[in-house]
């Protein structure tokens, strides 16, 4: 347990230490440059149009999965139904 807590301190004050140099770099202004509204109200419609999209997908990815396994199903209930597959004499 100290062994924990002393990791989990030396870390703490690590990041504490590392931070102001890691928010100094490039004026503030992150990885793009300087924003202004115009930037960000287009990053808003591509978030408004990504995540309907996205959804959509894997909605229909999901519809597409849920097809095969039912009829994955839907065989092997006709193989084991079938008396010419089953075994014996």
């Amino acid at each position: 347990m100290r062994r924990l807590l002393a990791t989990f301190t030396s870390s703490i004050l690590l990041l504490l230490a590392l931070a102001p140099a890691a928010l100094a770099e490039n004026d503030g202004r992150g990885f793009y440059g300087a924003t202004n509204d115009k930037v960000v109200t287009n990053a808003g419609f591509i978030l408004i149009i990504f995540f309907p999209t996205f959804v959509f997908a894997m909605s229909m990815i999901q519809g597409r999965l849920d097809k095969r396994k039912q009829a994955r199903k839907a065989a092997a209930k006709a193989h084991l139904g079938n008396a010419q597959w089953r075994g014996g004499w």
